[in-house]
């Protein structure tokens, strides 16, 4: 049987780190009773990334030389929460609008910033080009 190579057992112990971390109780949480009977569940939004690279490194020795390395982010961020009342009346409670931090600001910006620039270049040029048709 062939030998792995020891980037795959890299990439298997982080992806199992982060499915130790992220599961479906992450999105919508374990829900809570409160005493008067209403039940309320969690729901938030999980964003992850993954990155794991590696090389072998050359050498004068007869085995071989690996070195590489992993890493893992995540953000959880409350989005709403489900109310379930005993009348078995369900409302979805959010936690503000999504999509207003200043990040989703400016990149939703971006498209009209690139156009404006497009135009203050294209104005330049037109008038470059009247300039010298005129002379």
């Amino acid at each position: 049987m062939a030998e792995q190579h020891p980037i795959n057992g890299l990439m298997g112990t982080s992806m199992e780190k982060i499915r130790e971390l992220v599961d479906v109780n992450t999105i919508i949480g374990d829900p809570i009773t409160s005493p008067d009977g209403t039940i309320i569940i969690p729901v938030s939004k999980v964003s992850f990334g993954f990155v794991a690279g590696g090389s072998d490194l050359p050498t004068k020795a007869p085995k071989e030389v690996f070195a590489g390395g992993s890493g893992a982010g995540i953000t959880i961020n409350p989005q709403a929460f489900i109310v379930v009342q005993r009348d078995g009346d369900v409302k979805m409670l959010e936690l503000g609008a999504t999509g207003n931090s200043a990040i989703d600001g400016i990149i939703s910006g971006v498209p009209d910033l690139i156009s404006k620039i497009k135009a203050i270049f294209s104005k330049d040029g037109e008038e470059e080009s009247e300039e010298k048709t005129e002379e």
